[in-house]
């Protein structure tokens, strides 16, 4: 069975002082409305499409963490983690402690990081593409022998251990999935195969089917069962009131570029209409499917629900 989750990028709603009740009250809609997961994005700066760095956002494990308190079902987690934040050693002890706060619902999304104009903004540094995924394969070990062991040392190019520790252990057996994101056929795919348990990958329903191959290939590669990973796929989300709401989105998502994936990484559509826009990635091999809902309230949320068929809690 499919399995669906809600990403809540997108905190300009309301003013400060209401922002956590607002956020939260979409991740509680989610979950009465049959979600399976929610997450949140990991930056600083808001990212250009939904407004840019003069947009408010909030730091991700933190709200995370509150989300957890207030929740009692969802999984959670980002989508995703950009490896040049942390220090490994120190985000396996923070989704450790998201793991314990939530009774076992943590998820580890990480991912190879892009905003430069965030990294130059707090004195981070951005290293080369490869150098990037580098340190991804080098973490997502991290955050396994830390998860799952009493005693860690690791001795890597990027990061070293000396005899780490990560107490409380997580609820979760073997610790918190660890989700990779991007579909990078060379490199980041095949850290999946290696490593995760889960991939998240963006596009139409050919580019998912083609991932899905790489994928495989890769696990053929490594000798590991395909089946042992989830396939993800997420989504932006404008839900429309009409066909010509719709037609309005779309011309507008033309006007200003869309995404960075373009326009078909989009789903448009009135809350009914979403099964059958979403059938061809389904078909393709989407084990679960996020929607990134930027501009969705709880209504919007509870009839999305209602529609994909969701036991509503």
């Amino acid at each position: 069975m499919t399995r669906f989750g809600v990403q809540l990028p997108n905190f300009s709603e309301v003013g400060a002082e209401g922002l956590f009740e607002h956020v939260a009250g979409l991740a509680v809609s989610a979950e009465t409305a049959g979600f399976d997961s929610v997450w949140v994005m990991d930056h600083f700066f808001q990212i250009p499409l939904l407004g840019g760095a003069d947009q408010p956002i909030l730091e991700s494990y933190t709200l995370l963490g509150a989300l957890a308190a207030r929740t009692e079902r969802v999984q959670l987690g980002t989508l995703v983690t950009g490896v040049t934040y942390r220090n490994p050693g120190i985000l396996a002890k923070m989704v450790t402690t998201l793991d314990v706060i939530s009774g076992g619902r943590a998820i580890l999304g990480i991912g190879g990081a892009w905003h430069d104009e965030e990294h130059d903004g707090l004195g981070i540094e951005y290293p080369t593409d490869q150098v990037r995924l580098d340190m991804l394969e080098e973490a997502v070990q991290v955050c396994r022998a830390l998860f799952t062991e009493d005693d860690v040392t690791f001795k890597g190019k990027h990061f070293q251990l000396d005899h780490a520790r990560n107490l409380p252990r997580p609820v979760q057996s073997g610790g918190p999935k660890i989700l990779i994101g991007g579909g990078g056929e060379q490199r980041t795919l095949r850290l999946v195969a290696r490593y995760a348990d889960k991939c998240n990958v963006t596009g139409d329903a050919a580019t998912l089917a083609r991932k899905i191959e790489v994928l495989h290939r890769h696990c053929d590669e490594v000798g590991r069962d395909p089946a042992e990973i989830d396939v993800t796929w997420m989504a932006p989300l404008v839900l429309t009131s009409s066909d010509q709401h719709t037609r309005e989105i779309f011309e507008l998502l033309e006007a200003g570029g869309g995404a960075r994936e373009g326009v078909d990484s989009f789903v448009v559509g009135q809350p009914h209409q979403v099964p059958d826009l979403i059938a061809g990635h389904l078909a393709a091999g989407a084990d679960e499917v996020y929607f990134s809902v930027p501009y969705a309230d709880a209504t919007a949320i509870a009839d999305l629900g209602r529609a994909l068929g969701l036991t509503c809690g």
